[in-house]
């Protein structure tokens, strides 16, 4: 069976949603990437720049734990590592915004 190659990110997200439908999952990656953007923006406004490698081990950390406790599936950064951080960001806005629930 062929997988599929995403050609642009409004092709990835639907994919990416349907990776996501776990509650839970989705609640960790949105704590995840809430906490990279507070991190990220704490490190650039104190001049803590050290702090900025935590980045990722936040990140990939909580949004991991979703995937392989919650999800039962592999991330998608492994394949498509832009796509699935932009992705990232674009479902944390969604949820904050309401045009994605916590619960799908």
């Amino acid at each position: 069976m062929q997988e599929t190659k995403y050609q642009s990110l409004k092709e990835f997200y639907p994919f990416y949603l349907s990776e996501h439908r776990n509650a839970t999952s989705r609640l960790l990656h949105f704590i995840g990437t809430g906490l990279v953007i507070g991190l990220f923006l704490f490190g650039l406004i104190t001049g803590r720049f050290r702090l900025l490698w935590l980045l990722p081990i936040v990140g990939y950390g909580f949004a991991w734990v979703g995937h392989f406790f919650f999800e039962k599936n592999k991330p998608a950064t492994f394949q498509y590592p832009f796509y699935s951080l932009a992705s990232d960001f674009i479902l944390f806005w969604d949820i904050l915004t309401g045009r994605q629930k916590i619960r799908p």
